[in-house]
């Protein structure tokens, strides 16, 4: 969860609450650098973040996911899904931080007593077909957050469509997520959730074991750009005047809504390949002159008997990357 407290231009960052619910919820999403995708291949596991995914194929099926945070922060996701004729694809499932121990200490910097943070979310999502190529869905969330003494409770809904193509190689979505509000605060201030406007395109080739993704978010907004309140103004050393910045240009405007992945799935799908490059994550924790892997993805995908394993890693900034372990199955396979 991130309070928003000092004033910044553009940036997103800082202006919600229950910022986990933006945390990809699979080593999958994780590994080709977002948040959502749009495919149709009845993977579970992307149901949360795009619910227009969900389909009959799904019923039965499980997932359970851990996100190996940053410091001591540990994340975890569950879900399953069930199929009821003629009023459509059902999911529930459970997402929770935990932040970790915190210790008190008062102004002088004497500590006291540890307490903890953690949030939740348990989401209800349907689906349903409305003809054999489109597809609708939506997610409700009800959200719980503690800090300490602090309580917090939420609704979210998502709402998404979903169209494939004849030849089920091509797939294109849109959603608008985290729309709703923070029925009870932390403070007495009420403050939104993290509204997310996003369109995503899926294609395989024919010819080739390969599939590409196309994500574009935060369409709801433009400038994604940020400028540090804090930073001093720069002086002309001759006219004494200030020099103004200039403008980010339209590239990176338009590059910071872009993430794309791709997959390499050779022979039957029992293994694939995944990377993803996502722009505004190395634009804004990059360090100028270091800046490695920071904004790339990368994560493996295999199939081992009745089972689905994934794993993933997200470089982050410099100071560490994230882990995702994924394992889902159907329960049918074993009855």
């Amino acid at each position: 969860m991130m309070v928003g407290t000092s004033e910044a231009k553009s940036q997103i960052g800082g202006n919600s609450v229950y910022r986990f619910l933006e945390m990809a919820p699979s080593a999958r999403i994780g590994a080709l650098g977002s948040n959502f995708l749009s495919v149709n291949d009845n993977d579970l596991m992307l149901a949360y973040s795009n619910p227009a995914l969900l389909n009959k194929e799904m019923s039965n099926n499980v997932g359970i996911n851990y996100l190996n945070y940053f410091s001591d922060i540990n994340s975890g996701f569950i879900t399953y899904s069930r199929h009821i004729e003629k009023i459509g694809s059902f999911a529930g499932s459970l997402q929770f931080i935990n932040y970790g121990d915190f210790t008190r200490t008062d102004a002088q910097g004497n500590e006291y007593e540890t307490f903890k943070a953690s949030e939740y979310a348990f989401t209800v999502g349907w689906a349903k077909q409305l003809s054999e190529r489109l597809s609708v869905g939506v997610n409700l969330k009800n959200i719980w957050s503690q800090l300490d003494s602090y309580k917090s409770y939420g609704l979210g809904v998502d709402i998404g469509a979903n169209y494939m193509s004849v030849n089920e190689r091509f797939s294109a979505s849109v959603v608008a997520a985290n729309i709703g509000r923070q029925l009870s605060s932390f403070a007495g201030v009420k403050e939104p959730l993290p509204f997310n406007l996003k369109f995503g395109l899926s294609t395989k080739f024919e010819h080739a074991p390969l599939r590409l993704h196309f994500i574009a978010d935060q369409l709801q907004q433009w400038d994604l750009t940020y400028s540090d309140p804090n930073e001093e103004a720069e002086i002309d050393p001759f006219s004494g005047e200030v020099i103004q910045e200039k403008g980010w240009d339209f590239g990176d405007k338009f590059m910071r809504h872009i993430v794309v992945g791709g997959e390499f799935v050779p022979g039957n799908g029992n293994f694939s390949v995944r990377l993803g490059y996502n722009y505004r994550r190395r634009a804004e924790m990059k360090i100028a002159d270091r800046k490695a892997m920071v904004g790339f993805s990368w994560g493996l995908g295999f199939k081992i008997s009745k089972f689905r394993l994934s794993y993933a890693r997200a470089m982050y900034s410099l100071a560490g990357a994230t882990n995702h372990f994924t394992i889902s199955t159907n329960l049918n396979d074993f009855f």
